[in-house]
C-alpha cells in the first residue's frame, strides 16, 4: 500500500532529523529578532508557498518583521522581466536594503547550486546575504547544496527514498518551521486554537 510506504519513509526521515541543527536555527533566528533585524523568507515553487505561510506565523506568533519576495507578484514578475530570474531575489534584497542585522530563511529541496545550475535565484540571494553579513538559515534536502554550505544553521532533511525526495522534503519543511514558530525561544503568543484550548482547559 503506497500510503504505508510514504508514511514509513516520512517517519524515517523525521527520526533522522538533526535536532541540534534545529535548535541552532531557533537560536540564530532569536538573535536576529533580538538585534532588531528583519527576516526575509525565500523559496521557489512549494518553497514560495511555505514562505508566504511562514511570514504570517513569524510575524504574528513570533513578533518578527518578516517578508517574502514572492508575495508581491507584480514586483517579482517585473524584476524577472527586466533583470532575469537568476538575480530577481538578490536584487529584491538589495532594494530592501538587506543588512548584517537581518536574517534569511531559505526553503529549498536541493539547496541551490551553481554547477549544475539549480535555483540560481536562491544562490544569488544567499551570496548577497553573505556579502553583507546577514544570518542565513535554511531547511533543505541536500547536504551538497549551497544553503547547507553557506548557512549559519541549516536543517537537512535526509533522503530516505530516491523516488520521494521532493514530497518528503517539502512536507518536512512545513513541520520544521512550525516547530520553530512554536519554539520557546521564538514564540511570543500561542496560536488561536491553542489559546482556545487553554481557555477551556
Amino acid at each position: 500500500m503506497f500510503a504505508n510506504r510514504f508514511l514509513a519513509a516520512f517517519g524515517t526521515a523525521m527520526e533522522r532529523l538533526d535536532r541540534s541543527a534545529i535548535e541552532r536555527m531557533a537560536g540564530d533566528l532569536a538573535q536576529v529578532r533580538q538585534r532588531g533585524g528583519r527576516l526575509f523568507i525565500l523559496g521557489s515553487g512549494g518553497g514560495a508557498g511555505h514562505a508566504s505561510h511562514a511570514v504570517n506565523d513569524f510575524r504574528k506568533i513570533c513578533g518578527f518583521e518578516a517578508y517574502s519576495p514572492s508575495d508581491n507578484v507584480s514586483e517579482l514578475t517585473a524584476r524577472i522581466n527586466d533583470e532575469g530570474w537568476d538575480d530577481c531575489y538578490a536584487r529584491w534584497l538589495e532594494g530592501s536594503r538587506l543588512r548584517a542585522a537581518d536574517g534569511l530563511l531559505v526553503f529549498s529541496v536541493g539547496g541551490g547550486s551553481e554547477v549544475p545550475a539549480v535555483s540560481i535565484n536562491l544562490v544569488r540571494a544567499m551570496q548577497r546575504a553573505r556579502a553583507v553579513g546577514a544570518t542565513i538559515t535554511g531547511i533543505v534536502g541536500r547536504t551538497g547544496g549551497l544553503t547547507a554550505e553557506l548557512a549559519d544553521s541549516c536543517c537537512v532533511v535526509p533522503t530516505v527514498e530516491d523516488g520521494l525526495i521532493t514530497p518528503i522534503v517539502e512536507g518536512m519543511q512545513a513541520v520544521v518551521w512550525h516547530l520553530l514558530v512554536a519554539h520557546p525561544a521564538l514564540s511570543r503568543q500561542a496560536g488561536r486554537w491553542e489559546q482556545l484550548a487553554a481557555a477551556t482547559a
